[in-house]
């Protein structure tokens, strides 16, 4: 799904994207509720980023990258720890393209959210590659989602991803950009 979210746009840099477990719900811009093989996804359009709130019978686990006024964890290349019943992972990184590669970039990204069931994106008026987007999947008992946070002023894309869900022997490290 593909929305204009009617709003300025409010994350300035890159660099100030913070990271957050466990926050409230905050008031979202736009949303998408998924049934994800007994789990409950609902990801969020923040005025400042993505917020996503799982739930499912090992209880409800929230995920916040936004520009957090006042907060003090900024946004890390990678956390795993231990939620309630799950394992979580995430993941982060930082892409700096040129302007022509930005435009091309934030082109295939929307395409690819906009018409996916599974997908959520955003643009911000004032820059058609101004956007937030969000796709998420479960697999092998496993619940896993990426969103991209556009900044066009500066050139760079932020990717995360993250992997929630019972501990797998198999499961590889997760690489955002990789």
């Amino acid at each position: 799904m593909l929305t204009t979210l009617t709003t300025a746009y409010t994350d300035t840099r890159a660099a100030d994207l913070a990271w957050a477990l466990g926050r409230e719900p905050l008031p979202a811009l736009a949303t998408l509720d998924l049934e994800l093989t007994g789990a409950k996804l609902q990801m969020r359009l923040l005025g400042a980023s993505h917020q996503v709130i799982l739930e499912e019978d090992n209880g409800i686990c929230s995920e916040t990258v936004a520009c957090i006024p006042g907060s003090s964890t900024p946004l890390p290349l990678g956390v795993a720890k231990s939620v309630g019943g799950w394992e979580y992972e995430f993941a982060a990184c930082v892409e700096t393209l040129s302007p022509g590669a930005f435009g091309g970039r934030a082109q295939e990204l929307l395409a690819l959210v906009a018409d996916h069931p599974n997908g959520l994106a955003g643009t911000f008026p004032g820059s058609p590659h101004a956007f937030t987007a969000m796709l998420a999947q479960r697999r092998d008992g496993q619940v896993t989602w990426r969103t991209w946070h556009a900044y066009p002023q500066e050139g760079q894309l932020v990717v995360t991803r993250t992997r929630i869900g019972a501990r797998t022997p198999a499961a590889p490290a997760l690489h955002p950009c990789g």
